[in-house]
C-alpha cells in the first residue's frame, strides 16, 4: 500500500535539523530491510546502532523506534528516513527533494504572472491556508495544531520564495497579509508560540524590499489602510504615507 503522504507533506511538516538528518541517513542507504505489516512500514535504520523504525501508511508522524529520540514518543530523524524510502521508492534525491523552504528568499525573477499562474499560485495559497486553522480540541491535540501551523506557514514559505518581485505579486502579498490578519483576529488560532506571526514578519521583510526594487510595488499597501489589529502594517503604511508626501 503506498503512503498517504507524499515528499512535501513531509518536508514541510519536519523541522529542519530532523529532515536534514533523514535526509543524509536516507542518502547514505542507511534504511534497510524494509517492509509493510499491519498498516505500518517497518525497517532497521542504521544510526550510531541499528534501530528497529516503523511509521504508519497514514501519518509518518506516527510510529515508533527504538533511539533514545523515538523511545520518547517523538518523532526522530530515523522515523523520518524511512518516510523518505517509502515516498521516494529507494530514488535518490535531487537537491530540490532536499531543500527545505524555512525562510522566505526573494526571487531574481521580475516578470508578471500570466493568468494561468496567477490562478495556480492563488490556489496553492489557499490550499496551504488550511493548515493555519483554529485550535479548539482536547489540550492534548495542542502540539499537532502548532505543527499544522508551521506546515502552514512552509508550504506559503515555498510558494512566496518562488514568486516574481512585481507589483501584480505585492497585491498578492498583501491579500495574504489581510487574510491572515483575519484568520487570526476571528478565528480562534493560537498562535502563543508566535508561528504565524513569524511569518508575516518575513512577509513584511519581502514587501519592504519589493518596494525598494520597485517603488510601483508600494501602491498595493493602500489595502493595507485602517484597522492594523497586530500592529503589523505600520512600516509598509509609512512607506505608503511618505511616498504620497513626496
Amino acid at each position: 500500500m503506498p503512503p498517504s503522504y507524499d515528499l512535501n507533506k513531509i518536508k514541510f511538516a519536519t523541522g529542519e535539523g530532523t529532515f536534514r538528518r533523514a535526509v543524509e541517513l536516507y542518502a547514505r542507504g542507511k534504511v534497510t530491510q524494509v517492509e509493510e505489516a499491519f498498516g505500518d512500514f517497518t525497517a532497521v535504520v542504521q544510526g550510531t546502532q541499528p534501530y528497529r523504525v516503523s511509521v504508519s501508511v497514514r501519518n509518518y508522524r506516527h510510529g515508533h523506534c527504538t533511539c533514545y529520540v523515538g523511545e520518547k514518543g517523538n518523532l526522530c530523524k530515523h522515523m523520518v528516513a524511512l518516510a523518505l524510502h517509502m515516498v521516494l521508492n529507494g530514488k535518490p534525491l535531487s537537491a530540490e527533494d532536499k531543500e527545505q523552504r524555512n525562510e522566505i528568499k526573494r526571487s531574481d525573477r521580475r516578470e508578471a504572472l500570466s493568468d494561468e499562474e496567477l490562478a495556480a499560485v492563488k490556489a496553492s495559497i489557499t490550499e496551504a491556508m488550511k493548515y493555519i486553522k483554529p485550535y479548539s480540541d482536547p489540550s492534548r491535540t495542542w502540539f499537532a495544531n502548532q505543527d499544522s501551523l508551521q506546515e502552514g506557514c512552509n508550504r506559503l514559505r515555498a510558494i512566496i520564495s518562488d514568486l516574481p518581485v512585481h507589483p501584480q505579486t505585492a497585491v498578492l502579498l498583501v491579500n495574504l497579509m489581510n487574510r491572515l490578519e483575519k484568520k487570526l483576529s476571528v478565528s480562534g488560532i493560537d498562535d502563543s508560540n508566535g508561528i504565524v506571526g513569524s511569518f508575516v514578519g518575513e512577509l513584511i521583510g519581502l514587501l519592504e524590499e519589493f518596494a525598494q526594487i520597485d517603488h510601483a510595488c508600494i501602491d498595493a499597501f493602500e489595502a493595507l489602510c485602517g484597522n492594523d489589529a497586530f500592529g503589523w502594517k505600520e512600516s509598509l503604511v509609512r512607506m505608503l504615507d511618505e511616498r504620497d508626501i513626496h
